[in-house]
C-alpha cells in the first residue's frame, strides 16, 4: 500500500521560509520520481517542483530561485525548501508519486 505523508506546513510572514517533507512508504523510493503540487480553493492543482530518481529537478516559473526540491533516499523522503515566501504561495501543498497523492499540508503566508 502506497502512502505519502507530508509535514512542515504552517503560517509564516511574507519573506519568511518553510520546509516541507514527504515521507513515502510502499514504493521503491530510490527509483521513484517525486513531485510537489499546490492547490488553492476553487483552483486547479498546479505543479510546483519535481525531482527524478537521478536528482534532476524541474520548477514552476513562479517558484524558480525561491524553492528547492531535494530528496534523501535513505529516509524515503522528498523535501521542499521554500524561501522568500509571498502571500501568493498560500495553498495546500501535496506530495505526488505517479498517481498517488499525500493528504496535503497547508501553507499560509501573511502579508
Amino acid at each position: 500500500q502506497v502512502q505519502l505523508v507530508e509535514s512542515g506546513g504552517g503560517l509564516v510572514q511574507a519573506g519568511g521560509s518553510l520546509a516541507l517533507s514527504c515521507t513515502a512508504s510502499g514504493i521503491i523510493f530510490r527509483i521513484s520520481g517525486m513531485g510537489w503540487y499546490r492547490q488553492a480553493p476553487g483552483k486547479q492543482r498546479e505543479l510546483v517542483a519535481t525531482i527524478t530518481s537521478g536528482g534532476s529537478t524541474n520548477y514552476a516559473d513562479s517558484v524558480k530561485g525561491r524553492f528547492t526540491i531535494s530528496r534523501d533516499n535513505t529516509k524515503n523522503t522528498v523535501y521542499l525548501r521554500m524561501n522568500n515566501l509571498v502571500p501568493e504561495d498560500t495553498d495546500v501543498y501535496f506530495c505526488k508519486h505517479q498517481y498517488y497523492w499525500g493528504q496535503g499540508t497547508q501553507v499560509t503566508v501573511s502579508s
